[in-house]
């Protein structure tokens, strides 16, 4: 019966550290301040630069040996762009990348293939990322033919078929091609391609995003294996904030093209201080029914600002609720508060320190929407008949409390009439849904029950007075 994607057999005995190598806990790799800037033309015979995309922009961390950390953040804010340059696939713009001291983003020629060596990649869609001309054997093979001083020209057949057992594949699998395996299997095909080397980091960029669930947790455990096997370090990009914390050491939190919060994976979960980490935080599913209706979910409002044209001072303040005015003219350093500095405990970790307020641990009542001392986002104010809402429309709700008046261009469902109507605070109109963008979307008379027809906005609602 062929292995398919079933739990990976117990790997080899492990092959010990090369000389040389890092001490565990020592820094294996340090990236400090890397920059990259891809520039935008205008013109085809005299090309004129106009502008630049500012895929990353000043990112720091460090990786230990043995460590894995993590990095999350939405599509588009620089994941992908810093594991490319960890690898050498694009050129940092500035900065640096220290592999044991040395700095390693301007090697080029025989430096840089010694380095590649001890670096290798996972990528993420297993699809795409393996030769479909090229047999498995070839594809974990080729590694061989580029550093040939790894294993002897006749015993690279032998290395290939332990590869292909180490990460769960049947070795009689060699002479496939990559469509005649499943997702999973591909992306065990990748794995064992960049174990060929016998590296020291491995830069994994979603590595299991276009995996069934179940495929996903079978490759997360044997990534976690052949770390324990290998002494490996991971740098590990993903969307799911489960797969993350599961997996990872330490967590950063990315958002255009800036690290915005770093620490341990308690310290990052169970005590999330920047606002953009807690409305991410706020988004993972939760099994539990009770516990879901009872936590609040933050709604960010607005767009991701465009990367060519970031604003000025913290790049969240345009959809942050604890925005100042000084926001707009500091960029607020990652540092460990002085009240903080004490302490001990998870909530002493880097965060960006602009105020006292901005320092402490995050509480319910710093969501958006959320009452001080009252009830939960949606409660009927004084005087006014807003109905209640779901927790995940909190921001519009908290809105509405401190609305003086709304003023509505709506269409019935019919859509044969139209009719503006003003003052919620009347008691003649009660809400039963908002957009996320703010917009009022279900309008029905106070009194009437839910099922009748209610009156659907059009795009071009308005707010006075919020």
């Amino acid at each position: 019966m062929a292995h398919g994607d079933g739990p990976a057999p117990a790997p080899g005995p492990a092959t010990g550290p090369a000389p040389g190598a890092a001490v565990p806990g020592e820094p294996l790799l340090e990236v400090r301040d890397l920059v990259k800037h891809f520039p935008l033309t205008r013109g085809v015979v005299f090309r004129k630069q106009v502008g630049a995309v500012k895929a990353v922009d000043g990112v720091s961390f460090t990786l230990r040996k043995g460590e894995t950390l993590g990095i999350v953040g939405e599509s588009g804010c620089g994941k992908s762009t810093v594991a490319k340059m960890l690898v050498a696939l694009e050129r940092p713009t500035a900065g640096q990348i220290r592999y044991r001291g040395e700095d390693i983003s301007r090697l080029s020629g025989r430096a840089m293939k010694a380095v590649r060596r001890n670096i290798q990649m996972v990528f993420q869609d297993p699809y795409t990322s393996l030769n479909p001309r090229m047999t498995v054997g070839d594809i974990i093979g080729e590694p061989y033919e580029i550093h040939p001083e790894v294993a002897p020209k006749g015993d690279r057949r032998r290395k290939v078929r332990e590869l292909l057992d180490v990460v769960g594949l049947n070795p009689e699998y060699i002479n496939r091609y990559p469509h005649q395996f499943s997702g999973g299997q591909r992306q065990r095909i990748g794995i064992a391609r960049g174990l060929a080397l016998r590296p020291e980091i491995i830069v994994a960029d979603e590595p299991v995003s276009a995996l069934d669930v179940s495929v996903q947790a079978q490759v997360v455990n044997l990534l976690e294996q052949l770390q324990d096997e290998f002494d490996l370090s991971y740098v590990f990009i993903a969307h799911d904030l489960s797969v993350v914390r599961h997996l990872s050491d330490r967590v950063a939190v990315m958002y255009l093209g800036r690290i915005v919060e770093t620490g341990t994976d308690e310290q990052i979960y169970e005590h999330p201080t920047h606002p953009y980490t807690q409305a991410l935080l706020s988004a993972v599913p939760v099994p539990d029914p009770d516990a879901r209706s009872a936590r609040g979910r933050i709604l960010l409002t607005g767009d991701v600002p465009s990367p060519a044209d970031p604003p000025s001072g913290c790049p969240f303040r345009t959809r942050c609720w604890k925005a100042r005015d000084l926001c707009a003219e500091v960029v607020p350093p990652l540092d460990v508060p002085a009240v903080f500095a004490a302490d001990e405990g998870p909530v002493r970790h880097p965060r960006p320190v602009t105020s006292p307020r901005s320092a402490r641990p995050y509480r319910a009542a710093d969501r958006p929407g959320a009452r001080r001392g009252g009830s939960g986002a949606g409660a009927a104010a004084s005087g006014r008949r807003v109905a209640r809402t779901t927790s995940r429309y909190s921001p519009m709700a908290s809105r509405l409390r401190s609305s003086v008046s709304i003023r509505s261009v709506i269409r019935s469902r019919s859509r044969s009439s139209v009719a503006s109507i003003s003052g919620v605070a009347s008691g003649k109109w009660m809400v039963r849904g908002v957009s996320r963008h703010g917009r009022i979307c279900l309008i029905s008379r106070v009194g009437s029950p839910a099922s009748s027809s209610p009156l659907i906005c059009r795009t071009r609602s308005t707010l006075d007075g919020s």
